[in-house]
């Protein structure tokens, strides 16, 4: 049940607005490692240690990040999808459960989103483990 407001009607995101977000923060993410090649590339010298941070970072913290810091991610918004707490429509999932999110949705793959059209509310298995929900916005 939404707390925050229970009177508006909540629309839950489905399965083909899931993967077109998915496709979109995928698109983002290459346009992201392509920067940071970019400017790596500016510097004289730059470590190969460097260079895997800046990479692993990149694919590791944006998801988790701007889930916790905006209630979705870029790919989320262009489809109108917001990542929020079950219990609460207007509070966004705290950083170390999106952390937790997306290391359970990298750990299951596709086997998450099997889940989506079984239950009233599409949750991923993901979404599951960490009490989150993804509505339409």
């Amino acid at each position: 049940m939404n707390e925050a407001n229970p009177q508006r009607k909540i629309e839950y995101a489905e399965l083909i607005d899931r993967i077109k977000a998915a496709f979109s923060d995928m698109v983002v993410l290459v346009i992201l490692m392509y920067a940071a090649t970019t400017v790596l590339s500016s510097f004289e010298y730059v470590p190969i240690e460097a260079r895997i941070a800046a990479f692993v970072g990149i694919f590791f913290i944006y998801e988790p990040l701007f889930i916790s810091a905006f209630g979705g991610t870029i790919g989320h918004y262009v489809n109108g999808l917001r990542v929020k707490r079950s219990k609460d429509y207007s509070k966004n999932v705290i950083f170390p459960w999106a952390i937790v999110r997306y290391a359970a949705k990298i750990f299951l793959g596709i086997i998450s989103l099997f889940t989506i059209s079984s239950n009233f509310e599409g949750k991923a298995m993901h979404d599951m483990i960490v009490n989150s929900v993804v509505i339409k916005k």
